[in-house]
């Protein structure tokens, strides 16, 4: 056989200049992983696109707390809650008075999904005793140092 034979002949090296193969190595050294690159092939809906951004932006550094309260059923209930302290923040306004309403259908919808919830309202429940409870000290205080303030007042008569 003599190198003039088709069968024996070599095949040109591979150029890795054409399309086909430049698309072949970037995925092989791509970092995204499947779900993404599917992703990027497949149009995204309105809600889609909206989702990825809160999600992205809770990946940004949003507090364990946060995460927790909108991974429960609350999650649109504590969105509108944050929404309302951020707007009464900018505009100095009071916020016990502005969100009076949302906090409340916010407590209503944890006390809804107390499985979840719990160690939430538990905490809260606790710290609403030890305010109870601190309160309740303040009077007495108060009132020992009114009554040491009359007797003391009396005797100088």
């Amino acid at each position: 056989m003599s190198s003039s034979d088709p069968e024996t002949q070599e095949e040109p090296k591979p150029s890795f200049d054409d399309p086909e193969s430049k698309e072949a190595i970037e995925s092989f050294t791509s970092t995204k992983t499947l779900e993404e690159t599917d992703q990027r092939k497949a149009p995204m809906s309105e809600n889609q696109k909206e989702e990825e951004e809160e999600e992205e932006e809770q990946e940004e550094g949003e507090c364990g707390f946060c995460l927790f309260m909108k991974g429960g059923g609350c999650k649109d209930a504590f969105i509108a809650w944050e929404d309302c302290i951020k707007q009464a923040e900018e505009k100095n306004e009071d916020i016990v008075e502005k969100c009076f309403e949302v906090t409340s259908a916010l407590k209503l919808c944890m006390e809804a999904h107390a499985d979840y919830y719990e160690p939430i309202l538990k905490a809260e429940k606790a710290a609403e005793q030890e305010a109870v409870e601190q309160l309740e000290k303040e009077k007495e205080e108060e009132a020992a140092a009114a009554a040491e303030k009359s007797e003391s007042h009396e005797k100088e008569k």
